[in-house]
């Protein structure tokens, strides 16, 4: 690794291509490289995996009906990734997976519960297992 690119900042570095037989004029070209320690490398990722079981739910296309509102709400609510994971044909069983981003784990930590204790107090399906894991923290 070339010491002239190690640093807190990032730092800007001239590369010049050239041509063969070389042109008259070369081709400049501006390369950006960031270095980061691990003290600003700071990503923090959330996941939450929802495990419900259906109850009155007699064909995929009802449970894709449930999950598709559920879903919805979940993003429009909170901002956060949720896709079905597992047991998709299934009718009875529905596993979610949501997750966040963020520089805070704080913050993660705080909005995975809130999205936990939303869909414990709004869905009238059971829960069955809920399991948040935090990386990067």
């Amino acid at each position: 690794m070339d010491p002239r690119l190690r640093g807190d900042d990032a730092k800007a570095v001239r590369v010049t291509f050239m041509s063969f037989p070389p042109r008259r004029e070369s081709m400049p070209f501006i390369f950006f490289a960031c270095w980061t320690h691990e003290r600003y490398a700071a990503m923090i990722i959330g996941t939450l995996r929802l495990e419900f079981r259906l109850h009155g739910v007699f064909s995929l296309k009802e449970k894709r009906k449930s999950a598709n509102s559920l879903k919805q709400k979940l993003r429009n609510t909170f901002n956060v990734a949720v896709a079905e994971t597992e047991s998709q044909d299934s009718h009875q069983i529905l596993v979610l997976g949501v997750v966040t981003v963020s520089n805070d784990t704080a913050h993660v930590h705080s909005r995975l519960s809130k999205v936990l204790a939303m869909v414990e107090a709004s869905t009238a399906d059971e829960l069955v297992h809920a399991d948040m894991d935090v990386f990067g923290a």
